[in-house]
C-alpha cells in the first residue's frame, strides 16, 4: 500500500501572526538567517511538490520576471479530488505554501496534515493572517518545537483529524 503523502504547510510568520503585510510585502523576513537555514534543506528533501496559492504563484512568477529562478504552481482551485489523486500518488509530502485564503479552504476540508511555523521575532501590527478569517476550531498537537539563535522559533504540529 502507498502511504499517502502528508499536505504541509511550511510558513514564516511574525510574533503577531501575520505572513505578509497588507500590501502583501514580506519585507520584515529579509534578514540574516543562521546557519542552516533553518532546516529548509532538510525540508525540501522530504517533498517533491509545492501547491501555491494564486497570490504566492504571482509574486513566483514575478521573481522569476526578475531573474529568481523556480517554478510555480497554482492551485487555487475548490477541487478536493484533487488532492486525493495527488496524496494517492507515489512520492514525497507535499508542501503548502500560500495565502491565508487557500490554507483556509484545504484547512476547513481536512486536507492539512500538518503545520510548521517559523514564528519570527517582530511585531508587524497588521497584515494578511496565517488562516483566513473563519468559525472554526481545530485542535493541533505539537510534534516538536525549536529556537534558534536569532530568535526565531520553529513550531510544527500535527491536525488532529
Amino acid at each position: 500500500m502507498v502511504r499517502k503523502r502528508k499536505i504541509i504547510v511550511y510558513i514564516a510568520a511574525s510574533a503577531d501572526g501575520f505572513i505578509a503585510r497588507t500590501d502583501g510585502s514580506v519585507d520584515w523576513l529579509d534578514r540574516p538567517r543562521p546557519k542552516g537555514n533553518y532546516g529548509m534543506g532538510a525540508f525540501y528533501k522530504s517533498i517533491d511538490t509545492i501547491l501555491w496559492g494564486r497570490k504566492t504563484c504571482d509574486m513566483a512568477l514575478d521573481f522569476q520576471k526578475k531573474g529568481v529562478s523556480g517554478s510555480a504552481f497554482d492551485t487555487n482551485v475548490k477541487n478536493y479530488v484533487f488532492t486525493t489523486r495527488l496524496q494517492a500518488k507515489k512520492g514525497k509530502d507535499i508542501w503548502m505554501m500560500g495565502d491565508a485564503g487557500i490554507i483556509a479552504s484545504f484547512l476547513d476540508e481536512g486536507e492539512i496534515d500538518e503545520f510548521m511555523i517559523h514564528v519570527i521575532p517582530t511585531l508587524i501590527g497588521e497584515g494578511v493572517p496565517l488562516i483566513a478569517p473563519g468559525r472554526r476550531t481545530l485542535p493541533l498537537k505539537l510534534i516538536s518545537c525549536a529556537k534558534f539563535t536569532d530568535g526565531v522559533v520553529k513550531l510544527h504540529y500535527a491536525v488532529r483529524k
